[in-house]
């Protein structure tokens, strides 16, 4: 397929933006079962402001994919069936109590431990978590292809949205000089090892996936010896368009070497040498991973077949 970069934008930036958040209430839960400090109330409030930018960078990145931008609000009125639906009202719904989460945080400023923030954290923890699941099951809830109707499509999401917010908040812990900081690195590490394993895992299986189909199945005709003839030599139908990436084997070869190195490998050897040399690897860390994941999302829409490769060959 032709990888939409705007949907590539909003995935990654939202992703991150939930695996931060999530990394900022596991330094609260920290503090509320006394198990350490938790995050100084600067960080949360720097964090929380980090995360409803990256939620509202990710939002204005997905205007840019519809046709229609006026008719957006009708995208919440599935929300029985579509799972599409569903990730627009809880991404909205998360975007509202992270909000409220850093009210709270303003308003108690330099008050740990609060039942009612720990509440409303708890809320917004569970709903980025559905979040993940609702955007992961827009693809995997296609059939068709193959290399997206997988639960490691759901990990995937999953796992890689936390392992970037985790290196984020490494990043803040660190600047604001929390109790919490290698306790960060310590998930951010375990988190980034399981996503490393899991999309090389992925990519294995795509790539071993066995390839039926042919024009009979794109067209959905069961009998008779269907063939190619010809396409347009005057202008690139939509289907051509959209369904054809046209970058060499070669690009997309080496992309899928440079992802896992860009995404997990490089981050975790900046986080270590930050030990040493201090913010600035960790800066680079998020960057290069950052860079990582769009090459990732970038690949994880261009490697699929789907049955318009078979029926509009350009």
């Amino acid at each position: 397929m032709n990888p939409p970069w705007s949907v590539i934008f909003l995935t990654t930036l939202i992703g991150m933006g939930q695996g931060l958040f999530l990394a900022l209430y596991a330094g609260e839960v920290y503090y509320f079962f006394s198990v350490s400090n938790g995050n100084p109330v600067q960080m949360s409030l720097m964090g929380s402001a980090l995360v409803l930018a990256l939620l509202g960078l990710g939002l204005i990145a997905s205007i840019f994919h519809l046709g229609r931008p006026e008719r957006a609000w009708r995208a919440v009125s599935q929300w029985r069936t579509s799972w599409l639906s569903r990730e627009v009202i809880a991404l909205l719904l998360f975007l509202i109590i992270v909000l409220v989460w850093g009210g709270i945080k303003l308003t108690l400023y330099g008050a740990e431990g609060n039942l009612f923030g720990f509440l409303i954290g708890l809320l917004a923890a569970v709903l980025a978590i559905f979040l993940y699941i609702c955007t992961a099951m827009i693809y995997v809830a296609i059939k068709c292809i193959k290399e997206w109707h997988t639960p490691l499509t759901v990990v995937n999401y999953l796992l890689l949205g936390l392992a970037s917010g985790l290196t984020l908040a490494v990043l803040l812990s660190s600047h604001f000089q929390s109790d919490m900081v290698s306790i960060y690195i310590n998930w951010t590490v375990f988190f980034m090892t399981l996503a490393f394993m899991s999309s090389v895992l992925s990519l294995y299986r795509n790539a071993n996936l066995h390839k039926d189909a042919e024009f009979n199945t794109a067209l959905g005709v069961k009998t008779g010896s269907i063939r190619h003839i010809s396409s347009s030599k005057v202008e690139r139908s939509f289907g051509a368009h959209e369904f054809f990436h046209r970058a060499s084997l070669n690009a997309v070869f080496w992309l899928k070497i440079f992802f896992p190195i860009a995404a997990f490998l490089l981050p975790m050897a900046f986080i270590s040498a930050s030990l040493i040399y201090g913010d600035g690897m960790l800066i680079t860390a998020v960057i290069i991973q950052y860079v990582g994941l769009l090459a990732e999302r970038w690949l994880f829409f261009a490697q699929v077949k789907h049955p318009q490769n078979i029926y509009q060959q350009p």
